[in-house]
């Protein structure tokens, strides 16, 4: 059957997206080095947590297909297993069971032996916690309680000094934890860990040099002129983010006066994606039609100088945690999850389709603009 859907990534392009996440690029950036999708690259390190797969290397002791091959070889012509092993340089005992296990002397074949091993060899290996039950219990009490994994490997290691069995790694606890695959603790102990992150970073990461979680020269929302507050002129608006499954997300800007909504897609939730795409969306407006923009603090705005100098408008921020800040764009964002319901991924939609929902709010009469459409107030207001 053919393949459909966006084409996946090669060996390569995984390995390269595991070096780049463990050298703490974001997804974005990630996703603009390898030509794909933020949310693609999202699912692909979700499935194993953020923790960067070992590398499978064949043992050296083990046989090689090549091996594997010269014993059919041999059986074929009726060598003894004494003699196939001398002429290997094998034990004779590892002839015997490489031919045993693999349907012995008449129906060994080298290629099925070799599929057979490599089945074996990448199959799962049971992890401690998953065939201790007691210290998967006690493991799991303690992250309810709020313990750190390294907290519970730091005590477990004193408690139970003489037993082993009882003993397990914070990075095993970690794993357990984003490798849901495994099925040995909950996912919900997650929200018990204090970073509440849903992925693993590698102490190797690092985000020196990226925005995050400041906003330098920000200008506060406390220096906005007094007259955007009454709403009583057009032209000044509030932004943010909404944000839907596999690290997708669309930009909602409505207008304080009117309720008028814009919607943007973008190509990823860093700076550089959301400010261009918010350029080239807002220089489509008519001059004078947006004179202020006021954000929260997400680190997507970072670039706002750049924003501002491209497009002339004013940018002001909320104060942390104060979303009621931005109450327009607030109630906004709920009712546009009528159309857009948590869990939905929003990358599948363009930006044609974005329009024809905000052409939907814009037309829909507001009780709290006595019943007039966002359209028309707007309409109105500029005329």
């Amino acid at each position: 059957m053919p393949r459909t859907g966006r084409p996946g990534l090669s060996a390569q392009q995984k390995k390269e997206l595991w070096n780049r996440w463990k050298n703490g690029q974001s997804l974005s950036e990630i996703g603009r080095a390898l030509g794909k999708h933020a949310g693609s690259i999202h699912g692909v390190l979700s499935a194993n947590g953020g923790i960067f797969p070992l590398e499978k290397k064949r043992r050296r002791n083990t046989l090689s297909l090549a091996e594997r091959e010269e014993i059919s070889r041999c059986l074929a012509t009726q060598c003894s297993m004494r003699s196939i092993a001398q002429h290997l340089g094998r034990a004779p005992s590892t002839i015997s069971r490489e031919i045993n296990r693999n349907g012995g002397i008449q129906r060994y074949r080298a290629s099925v032996a070799e599929s057979n091993f490599i089945e074996k060899a990448s199959r799962p290996k049971p992890c401690k916690l998953a065939i201790n039950r007691q210290l998967n219990a006690v493991v799991a009490d303690r992250l309810h309680k709020d313990w750190s994994p390294q907290q519970i490997a730091g005590w477990l290691a004193r408690t139970y000094e003489a037993n082993i069995e009882m003993q397990v790694s914070h990075e095993t606890i970690y794993r357990s934890l984003f490798i849901q695959a495994r099925g040995i603790l909950k996912r919900e102990l997650i929200s018990h860990l204090r970073s509440r992150r849903m992925m693993r970073r590698g102490k190797t990461a690092t985000t020196a040099g990226q925005p995050r979680g400041q906003i330098i020269d920000a200008v506060s929302i406390r220096d906005r002129p007094p007259k955007v507050e009454d709403r009583a002129i057009p032209g000044h608006w509030e932004g943010d983010l909404l944000s839907g499954s596999g690290n997708s997300h669309i930009a909602t800007l409505v207008e304080r006066h009117s309720r008028y909504v814009i919607l943007v897609k973008l190509a990823g939730k860093d700076t550089q994606s959301v400010v261009n795409a918010l350029i080239h969306q807002v220089r489509k407006l008519p001059e004078g039609v947006m004179e202020s923009l006021t954000w929260d603090r997400g680190s997507e705005l970072a670039q706002h100088k750049k924003f501002t100098i491209a497009t002339k408008v004013a940018m002001y921020f909320c104060d942390p945690r104060s979303p009621w800040q931005r109450g327009t764009n607030e109630n906004t964002n709920g009712l546009l999850r009528q159309y857009f319901p948590d869990g939905t991924n929003l990358s599948v939609y363009s930006q044609a389709d974005l329009d024809t929902v905000a052409t939907r709010l814009n037309t829909r009469p507001r009780k709290t603009l006595a019943f007039m459409t966002p359209r028309d107030k707007l309409a109105k207001a500029l005329q």
